[in-house]
């Protein structure tokens, strides 16, 4: 499913015009964007969490090289679906 696909679907259960649901999905999407860069996690209760996870520095290798190099410690964003979303997808979806 794309960005489009969510902002149809919302569409016709909501009949709102397309437009309006892209603008507010782009909206959202970049409040999340702007919290998580100010370190600032968000919770949305009974969808998950996005959040802040630190990366430790670590060293990695260039096989074609045979070098080794230091990645330095680092932040990425990160989700962490509810317990309630995990259990609704583990019912529901079926393995093909």
């Amino acid at each position: 499913m794309t960005k489009a696909d969510v902002v149809n679907e919302i569409s016709e259960k909501t009949g709102i015009e397309k437009l309006a649901v892209q603008h507010t999905v782009e909206a959202f999407m970049e409040s999340i964007k702007d919290s998580l860069s100010k370190g600032e996690n968000v919770y949305l209760r009974g969808f998950g969490s996005f959040i802040v996870k630190k990366r430790a520095e670590k060293t990695g290798r260039n096989i074609s090289k045979n070098t080794s190099i230091i990645i330095p410690a680092h932040y990425i964003p990160s989700f962490k679906p509810a317990k309630t979303f995990t259990s609704k997808v583990k019912d529901s979806v079926k393995v093909k």
